[in-house]
């Protein structure tokens, strides 16, 4: 007659838990990230590699010293506008993690509240970096044309622009799918999705694709107008 001999699993983990056991849709976004980070890696060594081997490059103080609504004769204001638009990116993250710690006690008016706070700030970034492009625009720098001189005065080249406008449009799109993924986030929260599965996870994962896409902007913010 056969018997039979129970297996008994092995813990491979002190706490009895594997340190793998993580949510798979949580998992994957982790996965995508650590790939978007290797493309903007690439656009931003690329860009490195071409500025420091450049002789002569324009000066940031000088290009991105405009703002909106500027008085006519008045000085230039460097970084200003730009400071701005990062302090809008940098309050929509905080906003983001209280939409997250919401979402874990299961306060879908927390949820709500933030996660429209957060919408508003991506669009008053999106909003700042459609009028810095259209104001270079009509100073007449796009891919292909740069009309500011390096800062020794020599005629500058065009990667500056090219490399400008390629990396923070990519980073705008970012930006731009973190809004859209956030409004269907909200969309998802006004009609109780959430409360009926009993988790707000799918807050969360938006919120690691949201903090990723300011991340990045502290190394755009870097390369382009502090370099």
């Amino acid at each position: 007659m056969a018997t039979t001999t129970a297996i008994t699993p092995v813990k491979y983990w002190s706490g009895g838990k594997s340190p793998f056991n993580v949510e798979y849709g949580k998992l994957m976004m982790w996965y995508f990230l650590m790939s978007d980070a290797f493309t903007f890696g690439a656009f931003l060594i690329a860009y490195g590699t071409t500025r420091f081997a450049t002789n002569g490059w324009p000066n940031p103080n000088e290009v991105f010293s405009s703002y909106p609504f500027k008085p006519e004769g008045s000085s230039p204001a460097p970084l200003i506008f730009v400071s701005i638009m990062t302090f809008i990116l940098i309050i929509s993250s905080v906003t983001m993690v209280l939409a997250v710690h919401a979402g874990h006690n299961m306060d879908k008016k927390g949820v709500v509240r933030n996660l429209i706070l957060t919408i508003l700030g991506g669009l008053a970034f999106l909003s700042c970096q459609a009028w810095e492009w259209t104001h270079l625009f009509h100073e007449g720098a796009w891919w292909g044309r740069n009309p500011f001189p390096n800062a020794d005065g020599t005629l500058s080249t065009t990667n500056f622009t090219n490399f400008f406008f390629t990396i923070t449009g990519f980073h705008g799109f970012h930006v731009f799918s973190g809004v859209v993924i956030n409004i269907v986030m909200l969309l998802m929260t006004l009609g109780n999705k959430f409360e009926q599965r009993g988790h707000y996870l799918m807050i969360e994962k938006a919120g690691l694709y949201w903090h990723f896409v300011d991340l990045v902007w502290v190394f755009v913010f870097t390369c382009f107008y502090l370099v």
